[in-house]
């Protein structure tokens, strides 16, 4: 006999809501089967371990209802396969068990079930735990857009995001444009952050648990900039216990339109305008041979030449001349 429809459940299953039952004795299932038809779910079955794999990477149901003992395949194995793969990972799975001791009770959820109940199963409460870990589940799922659109959305405007685990300083997550700065100023793609951003990360990690923004990181390379700012705990635990999953947002600045700028005020070449623009930040020749990858001599003469295309005797002079200019062509091209 089917049991009666009650408000939660009209209010939240919906015929989009599909349900995997998975049991190998058919009996156990109809009542079940007949009780979420009723209240609007879309239901799926499988009678065996390897058929609920198939089923449930197939349909992507909303929520697994899983037998916990099974012939061959039982529903511990089927659970960790199941959190295994992407397809199914975030899929909540509540054990159907008529087993109570601790001990099989602490498997099921360690091998990924969200809840539990108890042989024989009572339709009213298998539906009300289900409305609960959809609900969760959905909102997770929410969340996860919204941080996706997010960083899609810093990515369009500029800046790049990854998510670094601060125990070990593992990559989580990047978004394409963090991977490519990555690369560009720290070399081939790896599995954890950059030492240097691992370092930041834990030293001030302190400040950001006490929602206080802390210093921002700058890695330079030649005239480019890439700056890391520690934005926010993304992990679902406490922000002020250790560790945590923590968003970082990076943004690349440049001085390469200074060094453009400062070719075409004097003539230079591209190199000449570069030992210029160092000159400017008042870096010694064999600073800028490093800078450059070039040697000091190779950086003397090229000075020679712009003193002589800037009509100026000391490097001093350069320095402020090509100041005041740049300073002059800014001027002119805000007006």
């Amino acid at each position: 006999m089917v049991e009666p429809r009650w408000p939660l459940e009209a209010s939240e299953a919906t015929a989009s809501t599909v349900v995997l039952i998975v049991d190998d004795v058919p009996d156990n299932i109809a009542p079940l089967h007949d009780a979420l038809d009723a209240a609007g779910y879309t239901v799926l079955v499988a009678l065996d371990g390897e058929s609920a794999i198939r089923r449930a990477t197939q349909a992507r149901p909303d929520v697994i209802l899983l037998d916990a003992v099974m012939p061959g395949l039982d529903g511990f194995e089927v659970a960790r396969r199941l959190k295994a793969q992407p397809e199914t990972a975030a899929t909540p799975i509540l054990f159907m068990t008529g087993l109570t001791e601790t001990e099989h009770l602490v498997a099921a959820l360690d091998a990924g079930g969200v809840d539990y109940v108890t042989k024989p199963v009572k339709p009213r409460e298998v539906m009300a735990r289900m409305a609960v870990h959809l609900r969760t589940a959905r909102h997770a799922a929410q969340g996860a857009l919204e941080r996706s659109q997010a960083r899609q959305a810093l990515d369009a405007f500029g800046h790049a995001t990854i998510t670094v685990r601060a125990a070990d300083g593992r990559l989580v997550w990047q978004t394409p444009l963090a991977r490519e700065l990555l690369r560009q100023y720290f070399g081939p793609e790896a599995l954890h952050a950059p030492l240097e951003v691992c370092q930041w990360l834990r030293r001030h990690l302190p400040e950001a648990q006490a929602q206080r923004e802390p210093p921002r990181l700058t890695i330079e390379r030649g005239p480019r900039r890439l700056t890391f700012r520690l934005h926010q705990c993304v992990s679902d635990e406490d922000p002020a216990a250790p560790g945590g999953d923590w968003l970082i947002v990076m943004q690349e600045t440049s001085d390469t339109s200074a060094i453009e700028a400062l070719a075409a005020a004097f003539a230079l070449t591209a190199r000449e305008a570069e030992v210029l623009y160092w000159v400017v930040k008042g870096k010694i020749n064999r600073d800028i041979a490093d800078i450059l990858g070039a040697s000091p001599a190779t950086v003397k003469k090229h000075l020679e030449r712009i003193l002589a295309k800037m009509g100026v005797e000391t490097r001093t002079a350069a320095a402020a001349m090509a100041i005041h200019r740049v300073r002059a062509l800014a001027g002119a091209g805000a007006g």
